[in-house]
């Protein structure tokens, strides 16, 4: 067990630049905060590669030490400048970034698709959704919200344990539901859509969930098996992307 008292240690400098893709990237790991996110770690199977700690929150579990790679206690100070909260629980943990690109052998089950969904809120409430209903994975398009960044991580609350979670061409990977004969919905407004209550998707399918303003990809919604719209009783326009999720799933 180290301790470490001073924001400029090298360790902290690294844990700090946690909450960059870029470095997430480059170190091939991601920041857990709290002890939630940890304990589900755990349950998960995950190696914790650092624990870090400060020296109360350590005390209390000393049997935590054990399950970790290298132990570090420090200070209030440190916690709050490495995570991304106001009020840090005073325990966090370094595990490996999951390869995000690695493709299923055989595609089965329910799948949840984001093309451009930038609010973190958004795309970790949706996987913690989709996790919550059954579905089996998660696949992001490149220019949406990092799915291991600090924002949706807290969000998902574990939620990335239980799921496949990958980025990828949804082009693609509509695609290659198709050529299986698993169907693939699109969420649209719009009255010649499909209203979702009609539709008996079976076990393998696709629910595709677009950018907050602007909607799906007009390409993507050409290219699905149909598109779906929630049909509503009172005046709004529309519904936050989450919620509309929350009912499709």
């Amino acid at each position: 067990m180290e301790e470490l008292t001073s924001v400029h240690n090298q360790h902290v400098k690294n844990w700090k630049k946690l909450q960059t893709k870029k470095y997430r990237k480059q170190s091939g790991e991601y920041l857990l905060d709290g002890w939630h996110l940890v304990n589900e770690a755990l349950k998960a199977g995950n190696q914790i590669n650092q624990l870090i700690g400060t020296e109360d929150q350590l005390a209390a579990h000393p049997d935590l030490q054990a399950q970790a790679g290298a132990t570090y206690v420090v200070t209030e100070e440190i916690m709050k400048h490495i995570t991304d909260t106001v009020t840090p629980q005073g325990i966090a943990a370094v595990v490996d970034l999951p390869d995000a690109h690695r493709v299923p052998e055989k595609i089965t089950g329910a799948w949840l698709f984001l093309d451009r969904v930038q609010d973190p809120g958004n795309v970790g409430t949706m996987v913690r959704t989709a996790d919550a209903a059954g579905f089996t994975g998660g696949v992001v398009s490149n220019r949406a919200a990092d799915i291991f960044g600090p924002k949706v991580v807290r969000s998902m609350q574990g939620s990335q344990f239980h799921l496949q979670l990958l980025e990828g061409d949804l082009k693609k990977w509509i695609a290659d539901f198709k050529k299986v004969g698993a169907p693939v919905y699109g969420t649209q407004l719009n009255p010649a859509a499909k209203n979702f209550r009609t539709v008996k998707p079976g076990s393998t399918f696709a629910l595709i969930m677009g950018n907050e303003g602007q909607g799906m990809d007009q390409r993507l919604l050409a290219q699905t098996t149909a598109n779906l719209y929630i049909p509503m009783r009172g005046e709004a326009e529309s519904l936050n992307v989450a919620v509309s999720a929350g009912i499709l799933m």
